[in-house]
């Protein structure tokens, strides 16, 4: 590990970050990768499914509020789960092409055999699921079962250990994935564009699940040069803008039978703003609709979601619980623009969320509440959303120096 001296005279970070990164970082390789997770209550022994899948969502939803971690009572074990191994590859992919001189091979190529041995099965083509079943009123995914965000993540930690390797296997499975997303995900077409699906079991429109496969397409084409990848990303992102609201925000869903939209305003702007961004970088795109609504996107992500002092709200209007994904993610999306006053604010949400949100043995929090804080620890939802931006965030901060 990089002592924050080292890190200090390399990119002038606060060291205070850099302790707290390396803190989350040995925790994270004391539990070999594994964790719980706030959704795997369907990973226990008890048949919640004889309750239907009405039944299994309750259930999910209860343990996923429960501030008291009774998951071994349950029968519940901490597991790898791919999408978390996604954003660890991601993240220390990151911090080894930010500090070259460092060594984080055995890291990286043990999660990048982990994901290459682990794909779904019964698909032809590279995607990746949950290592738990995941009950809605309106659907039931099992183990695995592939969805586009979970493999859109992952790709997007494939990509970076591509360019740190070169590794062809690694090209490979993005083009796999690339096939994924053209060939099994249901597709919505409109005059206003194409929207993937969220899996290929059933067809919907969330806006950030499509531009997360469009922005895929887009890092795949970079590669290929595919003018098919291009033109179906460029599709997907016109129909997302196209539904941006006046002030800048997005629904998370849409019918387009109905053009009803699911209000829910939260960490996912910044999925959107971060996929029209990477479409814009790696199809090389200019257009002024896209970039309009990025600046839009981000005036509103900064003014309406977060407080000054880097605090977020849950849902919008809603301020409470506090949630970690809310704010690893705003890290993130500030951290990646060019503008100077977003850069800045991404480290006020990285300090707020140290002092507020990292317990003393590295890991993060999972929600902080009005009266009391949820305490447990997610390897996914927290600790690998948490190593991706913080990565990002000290990576940033040398391309700025």
């Amino acid at each position: 590990m990089l002592t924050a001296t080292e890190y200090k005279s390399m990119t002038e970070v606060n060291p205070e970050i850099i302790n707290q990164l390396e803190k989350l970082q040995f925790y994270i390789e004391a539990e070999h990768y594994k964790g719980y997770d706030p959704y795997d209550t369907l990973t226990s022994p008890i048949p919640f499914k004889i309750f239907t899948r009405y039944g299994q969502a309750i259930a999910t939803q209860i343990q996923k509020r429960n501030p008291f971690n009774i998951r071994p009572l349950l029968g519940i074990k901490k597991d790898y789960n791919p999408k978390g191994m996604g954003l660890l590859l991601h993240g220390y992919s990151l911090l080894q092409q930010t500090f070259p001189d460092k060594n984080y091979n055995s890291q990286i190529q043990f999660i990048y055999n982990w994901l290459k041995s682990n794909r779904s099965k019964d698909f032809k083509n590279a995607c990746w699921g949950y290592n738990f079943g995941w009950a809605s009123p309106e659907k039931y995914l099992p183990p695995f079962a592939p969805t586009v965000v979970a493999t859109s993540f992952i790709a997007s930690g494939i990509y970076e250990y591509y360019q740190l390797t070169k590794d062809a296997s690694a090209l490979d499975l993005l083009i796999s994935i690339s096939e994924f997303i053209m060939n099994d995900l249901p597709v919505t077409e409109t005059e206003n564009g194409i929207c993937y699906s969220y899996s290929p079991f059933m067809k919907d429109c969330c806006y950030n699940a499509s531009l997360l496969a469009a922005e895929t397409l887009a890092k795949v084409y970079s590669l290929t040069g595919n003018d098919e990848l291009k033109d179906a990303a460029i599709s997907a992102v016109n129909f997302v803008v196209a539904h941006q609201h006046d002030d800048g925000h997005w629904k998370y869903k849409i019918d387009p039978l109905t053009g009803k939209e699911r209000h829910q305003v939260d960490f996912h702007q910044g999925y959107i703003i971060d996929s029209i961004r990477n479409v814009i970088r790696y199809a090389s795109i200019d257009d002024m609709d896209w970039n309009t609504a990025v600046s839009k996107g981000l005036h509103f992500y900064m003014n309406e979601q977060f407080f000054n002092t880097g605090q977020s709200k849950w849902r919008i209007p809603h301020i409470y619980p506090v949630e970690i994904h809310n704010q690893t993610q705003g890290i993130i999306t500030f951290a990646e623009s060019s503008d100077k006053e977003y850069k800045e604010f991404s480290g006020i949400v990285l300090n707020w969320t140290i002092r507020n949100m990292q317990d003393p043995k590295g890991y993060f929090y999972y929600r902080k509440l009005k009266y009391y804080t949820n305490k447990l620890s997610f390897m996914r939802w927290s600790n690998a959303w948490m190593f991706l931006a913080m990565s990002k965030y000290v990576a940033s901060q040398k391309t700025t120096k």
